[in-house]
């Protein structure tokens, strides 16, 4: 516990292993802390096609396990604990985990986001089953089915706009009897003969046990209900939330995420942030794993210039 670290890095999901990787390799004293499962949101993916380089048929478990495993030969230390309050504006810099604090002279703060669920029955046991929350990841998965997408604003209407690619057919979910994105993207949504809608409807139940069978929806107008079977997906972009909350604050922010410039610095100087916790246009694993290279170079050179 009383052991100076060059770098705390706050996550390990792609961006935490990815500046771990190169902390590591830069011969710094680093130290890992995680909350969950090593690997983030990626871990319950059951594919990766769309990862320059990726093995065929390769999977969120074993794509991070390679990763871990190569930090760890380079000396990076993880301890499983999550950051119940960080001090920032010290030197060193705290990080407490329970009873624990761990020091460092800089901090990457990889704390990642996790899309907002419809939190009906059967959505956490089907996630990567049939239910996605990313159309980039998993669009192509769905080649010739019908799909669904939930939710009524620009990210639902676009990902929606994305999946005809692939799907047969895409009908967008949404409780109000209107679109909330911008006028320009209903526009081409209306105009796409393979987008319907559902007005009015929420998603009450999604079935199955091993993969997605059969979904309830719910007219909350009149309290009707019908069931959806078949072969189909569904995809949920009702809002994304960062993994911030330790840090509000103490960090610019914009809506929860980290403000950072090109080189991953915060508004705090030592602290540095990268992967989906910082604001940003696409939340990708390749995205993230630049996000953490950059922000361990950026935290070398700011310990260099001590």
């Amino acid at each position: 516990m009383n052991e100076l670290y060059d770098v705390i890095i706050i996550g390990a999901g792609p961006a935490g292993l990815s500046a771990a990787i190169y902390a590591g390799r830069a011969k710094l004293k680093t130290l890992v802390l995680e909350a969950d499962a090593e690997g983030g949101q990626i871990i319950t993916t059951d594919e990766i096609a769309n990862y320059p380089g990726s093995f065929p048929a390769e999977s969120g478990h074993s794509l991070i396990a390679r990763m871990s495993e190569q930090a760890r030969s380079f000396g990076a230390e993880f301890v499983s604990g999550r950051a119940d309050s960080v001090t920032l504006d010290t030197d060193p810099k705290t990080v407490r985990c329970g009873d624990a604090v761990y020091s460092a002279r800089s901090i990457i703060i990889a704390s990642g986001a996790r899309p907002a669920k419809i939190g009906c029955p059967g959505e956490d046991r089907l996630t990567g089953a049939g239910v996605s929350y990313c159309a980039t990841c998993d669009g192509p998965f769905f080649e010739g089915l019908p799909v669904f997408v939930v939710g009524g604003g620009d990210a639902a209407v676009e990902e929606a706009m994305y999946l005809t690619k692939f799907a047969s057919k895409v009908t967008i979910i949404h409780r109000r009897d209107s679109l909330r994105s911008a006028k320009s993207i209903q526009d081409k949504a209306f105009a796409n003969k393979k987008i319907s809608f559902r007005w009015n409807t929420v998603v009450e139940e999604l079935c199955g046990e091993d993969s997605l069978e059969s979904m309830i929806l719910k007219n909350v107008t009149d309290g009707s209900r019908v069931r959806i079977t078949g072969n189909f997906g569904v995809f949920v972009f009702i809002g994304t939330r960062p993994s911030t909350d330790v840090f509000s604050g103490l960090l610019d922010m914009e809506n929860g995420f980290i403000v950072t410039d090109s080189e991953m610095r915060t508004s705090v100087p030592g602290v540095f942030a990268a992967g989906d916790a910082r604001v940003k246009t696409l939340r990708q694993v390749v995205t993230a794993v630049a996000d953490g290279a950059i922000a361990a170079v950026s935290a070398e050179k700011y310990l260099e210039s001590r």
